[in-house]
């Protein structure tokens, strides 16, 4: 089979709403985008409240279609922005709000389908209600579905995720685990982005320990294609760590059959680790069949050159670099 030489499965769109259109939901915090004079920069609002500044390829796909052709790359798998998810919505109203955004991104990448894929947001609150929009998403031509890496208080080993989950596997549909609403909140975390660069990490930690850990991984069709993104987080670097305390401690292996290092080959991440000697321990943990090209784009925590660090691995085969470009994910997502 021939693949694209690049496919970028980690990018995120924010669709250009109205400030009515995002009031219909919430009237206080409806989130909506104000675009700037000249239309190529603006900020992403929550009622009155400026959220985060961007830029017009997050809108604008024939913006991100020339942005894709300076970068060498052939398709871009993009999904929602996390502010987005409104799993602390009623059920009902998430459901209508996660149609329209995801008719909204399939509208996005209707400027060359063949180039820009989307992934569809759920209302996770409701399993019911999740499940049906996974699928509805999924015959309308989203490639799979992203989902934050909690509920509340509620993570992944819960039942509600885990059934999620295996409804995921059952109907086929890849998952993608974005970190979001981290832990410490502002009182710890005051300045410097540090719920990003310590929390958000952490936040993807726990979400893969606790499928191992619990014994969920026993319990979820070995079919489900699950990837977290910002290459796993904290994962790989302390797994050693989590290794030594399930052969020491039986209170963490008291669920958890087998060495938490064996239940590597039941996820994938991207490649958003910015740094060769972070990819290189990445690859030798998960192997490199299960390390995808993501780039985080087009916020400023992502790679700026995409695929620039997979491509300039001297420690990579050939053979490596072109799954890790791109094979991966043309086999994760059905391209």
């Amino acid at each position: 089979m021939t693949y694209p030489k690049k496919i970028d499965m980690h990018a995120h769109h924010f669709p250009l709403l109205s400030k009515e259109e995002g009031a219909a939901l919430d009237r206080d915090n409806g989130l909506w985008l104000r675009v700037d004079a000249g239309g190529d920069t603006g900020q992403i609002m929550t009622g009155e409240k400026p959220f985060r500044p961007v830029y017009k390829v997050l809108w604008d796909a024939h913006a991100r279609l020339a942005e894709m052709d300076e970068q060498g790359v052939d398709i871009q798998i993009s999904c929602a922005t996390p502010i987005m998810f409104r799993y602390s919505d009623a059920a009902r109203a998430a459901a209508d709000w996660a149609e329209r955004m995801n008719d909204h991104a399939l509208q996005f990448a209707s400027a060359n389908p063949a180039r820009l894929k989307v992934l569809a947001q759920v209302p996770l609150q409701d399993l019911d209600l999740a499940c049906a929009e996974a699928s509805r998403a999924k015959a309308k031509g989203h490639v799979g579905v992203q989902i934050g890496n909690h509920l509340g208080n509620l993570d992944m080993d819960s039942a509600h995720l885990v059934d999620f989950l295996t409804h995921c596997a059952n109907d086929g549909i890849p998952v993608l685990v974005h970190p979001w609403d981290m832990m410490g909140g502002p009182n710890r975390m005051k300045k410097w982005m540090l719920p990003w660069l310590v929390a958000m990490p952490a936040e993807t930690q726990l979400s893969i320990l606790s499928l191992i850990l619990s014994g969920a991984f026993e319990r979820i069709p070995k079919s489900l294609k699950l990837c977290f993104a910002h290459g796993g987080g904290a994962f790989a670097f302390l797994l050693g760590r989590v290794d030594n305390a399930w052969k020491h401690r039986d209170i963490v292996r008291q669920d958890c059959p087998n060495p938490p290092s064996s239940y590597v080959d039941r996820f994938s991440v991207d490649s958003a680790v910015f740094d060769p000697d972070s990819l290189n321990l990445l690859t030798k943990i998960m192997g490199t069949d299960h390390v995808m090209l993501g780039s985080d784009y087009p916020f400023p925590l992502g790679e700026p050159r995409i695929g620039s660090l997979i491509a300039g691995a001297d420690f990579l085969s050939s053979q490596d670099k072109a799954r890790m470009l791109a094979g991966n994910a043309a086999d994760f997502f059905g391209l």
